[in-house]
């Protein structure tokens, strides 16, 4: 992946790369419902509104498909690639998915 990978990125556009949501707005209206919790630096928020940046490194943690998510990030992306691309863009932490 490019430096590109590693700047910051719009948490509706990371969550589609992730291939967490098909697509985009499904994305936004997910986060307009602050259904996301963030953790960055040791603190906690909600990201409430689809433009908020998501870096490397930050945590987030949500529940979707009746099942509770934590993830680190690790890449932005550049693009909705494949599943294994998606994958390369988190980490799961606690087992809680897949």
């Amino acid at each position: 992946m490019s430096e590109a990978a590693d700047e910051p990125c719009r948490a509706d556009l990371w969550l589609w790369h992730a291939r967490f949501f098909k697509t985009r707005s499904l994305a936004a209206r997910f986060i307009e419902d602050g259904r996301i919790r963030l953790t960055r630096g040791g603190v906690e928020s909600r990201v409430d509104k689809p433009a908020r940046t998501l870096k490397p490194g930050d945590l987030l943690v949500f529940a979707i498909g009746g099942r509770l998510v934590s993830v680190r990030i690790l890449a932005s992306g550049e693009r909705r690639g494949p599943a294994s691309e998606a994958r390369s863009l988190y980490e799961v932490i606690d087992g809680s998915a897949d």
